[in-house]
């Protein structure tokens, strides 16, 4: 299974997808971006941090699948990340999920909203981001925040919403949701 995680920023997408390694044995989708590393981040574990050149060259062999750009940054994923036969999770901006549906027709999207838009915008800036980074995320907390909830074609575009309290609750049924996707599929 292909599990793609969306939501604003400072939703628990990362959270959750840890979850799924930990709990369910999933295993990340490496994403390939041209951005530097936060504090903290580790090549090659959840993020493949790669020049521009780099990807150049990437992309040149036929081996990326799909790339956007976001927030001045480039980020791709390659053919081989998306067609594993393993049960893999990953990140998606809400964005592209038209484009991931095209490439991807056997992807299984779920959005992920906030309870509480604030407690989002709050988990943002506990990164300690860049200060304009940071203004920039909040900006686009609220763009996607508006774009999700009156844009019915794209929310149609996820196969399931849940909803995130930032509590116990809210990851047990996260994780409930995908065991019993997880069931089906063994099931099919």
């Amino acid at each position: 299974m292909l599990l793609a995680l969306a939501g604003v920023t400072g939703v628990g997408k990362s959270y959750y997808k840890d979850e799924l390694v930990k709990k369910l044995g999933f295993e990340k989708v490496k994403i390939i971006t041209t951005r530097e590393p936060r504090v903290g981040e580790k090549n090659g574990e959840d993020k493949i941090f790669v020049t521009k050149e780099e990807l150049q060259a990437l992309k040149d062999s036929g081996k990326v699948a799909y790339e956007f750009k976001m927030l001045g940054n480039t980020y791709a994923y390659t053919y081989e990340a998306l067609n594993s036969t393993k049960n893999t999770v990953f990140e998606l901006h809400y964005d592209t999920i038209f484009d991931f549906k095209k490439v991807c027709p056997n992807l299984c999207a779920i959005y992920i909203f906030p309870t509480d838009i604030e407690t989002a915008k709050d988990k943002t800036r506990e990164r300690h981001l860049a200060p304009l980074v940071e203004k920039d995320r909040l900006l686009e907390i609220d763009e996607h925040y508006k774009r999700i909830t009156t844009d019915e074609d794209l929310r149609n575009m996820f196969d399931y919403t849940i909803y995130n309290n930032y509590d116990e609750k809210s990851e047990d049924e996260f994780i409930n949701l995908v065991n019993d996707l997880l069931q089906k599929k063994n099931r099919n």
